[in-house]
């Protein structure tokens, strides 16, 4: 089946309530492609090895959570390098690039951290806010208090990741926060409303002494990791919106 490409992207701009959201890029159309689309391809994150099976796959639109972000362009605004070749391929192409990424994470149906909530068994999952990106982050329970070893090991299976771990809380833990992606600093958030555990995408050097100090248990899961839900949950609701073929293209990464 071949929709109108303004169609979904209208669908995917009221339904992310993009709108609602300032953010680091801009969500919705990146680059204008082709007015009509047979085949989508999802992903984490844009990348040349991305591009090219789309166009082997003859796919028309990409839609990734990643994807051109002000801060990664010069200014004043230079095309070269890896940048220049990815653009030259999707334009030769006439590919429809969309990107969409905080309203991807904090959706509370189909986004990232909602979506790890349910998939690691938490109940009652509640938003709240992180102060520079908004309402993105998820807080609950689980059906019963686990040992940390056992939630890192679930954590581990079900994300398909080798996660990075501080055991600085209790060894029990029960009450979970996840920020996906980028947010190891919101630990400071989790701890503060009463989670034992704080679960994210990222590290960085001066979080680890801080995390230990304020005693909670930290769990990296992995950026793109912790972010593949919520663009396959996007890719699936289109295709029962509007009948047409979608398919996620897994390309691993361990960071």
């Amino acid at each position: 089946m071949t929709v109108e490409t303004k169609k979904i992207v209208k669908f995917c701009e009221d339904y992310l309530r993009v709108k609602n959201w300032t953010d680091f890029c801009l969500n919705g159309p990146q680059i204008e492609g082709a007015p009509k689309v047979s085949k989508i391809i999802t992903g984490v994150s844009l990348s040349k090895k991305l591009i090219e099976i789309a166009v082997k796959k003859r796919a028309k639109m990409i839609i990734v959570h990643h994807g051109i972000f002000i801060r990664s362009l010069p200014s004043p605004l230079v095309l070269r390098g890896f940048m220049k070749e990815r653009i030259k391929m999707i334009l030769a192409n006439d590919i429809n690039l969309l990107g969409f990424h905080l309203p991807l994470d904090a959706h509370p149906v189909i986004g990232n951290n909602i979506s790890l909530a349910k998939l690691l068994g938490m109940e009652k999952a509640k938003a709240f806010t992180d102060f520079e990106h908004g309402e993105v982050g998820f807080i609950g329970q689980l059906k019963k208090s686990v040992s940390f070893k056992e939630f890192i090991a679930l954590v581990n299976e079900k994300l398909q990741t080798n996660s990075y771990i501080i055991s600085a809380g209790p060894k029990k833990i029960k009450t979970i926060a996840i920020v996906s992606g980028g947010a190891s600093s919101d630990f400071k958030i989790a701890a503060d409303l009463g989670a034992d555990t704080f679960l994210c995408g990222d590290i960085r050097e001066d979080i680890v002494r801080a995390v230990e100090e304020t005693r909670i248990n930290f769990i990296n899961a992995g950026h793109y990791n912790t972010e593949k839900i919520g663009i396959q949950n996007l890719g699936a609701l289109i295709s029962r919106q509007f009948k047409i073929k979608t398919e996620f293209i897994d390309i691993p990464n361990d960071i």
